[in-house]
């Protein structure tokens, strides 16, 4: 096995709630973690949610990501929706905005975007989705998202800088 360059970042989604209602143990896991990822309300997250993951997060000194998704609440943005290049543009503007507007009252950086759930999925196989959510990117602020795919290539196309990750729970062969 070859050595390990660097060390392996923790990442994680956070956020993930509406109103009363939270679906993870975020406190527990901020100790833990290096990266957030934060849901930036299409299918999941609110702005209070937003508001005081982006200030915990700070206070564990845990790097910073907008999650946008499909708008899809009731699904958990994990049911695929057919929506125009525009409106993927549009929605990803929307989302990685809101986030940005709570990290810029706290004096914080956008770290990275990082798609969530089935847009995740759509962006890795098809290049036209992958396209136009890259164009909601802002300049200057990379894309995390799985090597090898259309998501790899759009962002190529768009300028977009990426960073492949990988997943714990996945069984990968010999070459990655």
């Amino acid at each position: 096995m070859p050595p390990i360059r660097q060390k392996a970042l923790i990442n994680v989604d956070l956020g993930e709630g509406y109103g009363n209602l939270r679906c993870g143990p975020d406190e527990e896991l901020l100790p833990l973690i290096d990266i957030a990822n934060v849901a930036c309300g299409f299918h999941s997250g609110d702005p209070l949610i937003m508001s005081s993951t982006v200030r915990a997060c700070i206070s564990h000194s845990v790097l910073i990501g907008a999650h946008p998704g499909l708008p899809d609440l009731q699904g958990f943005g994990r049911r695929e929706m057919k929506l125009s290049p525009e409106e993927l543009t549009a929605m990803t503007i929307y989302q990685v905005g809101a986030l940005k507007g709570f990290l810029d009252a706290e004096k914080a950086k956008m770290n990275h975007v990082k798609p969530h759930g089935v847009l995740y999925g759509m962006m890795c196989r098809d290049i036209e989705v992958a396209r136009a959510v890259m164009k909601g990117v802002p300049k200057g602020v990379p894309v995390f998202g799985l090597a090898g795919t259309k998501m790899e290539e759009a962002a190529k196309e768009e300028g977009v800088e990426f960073c492949a990750e990988m997943y714990g729970d996945v069984k990968y062969s010999a070459d990655g």
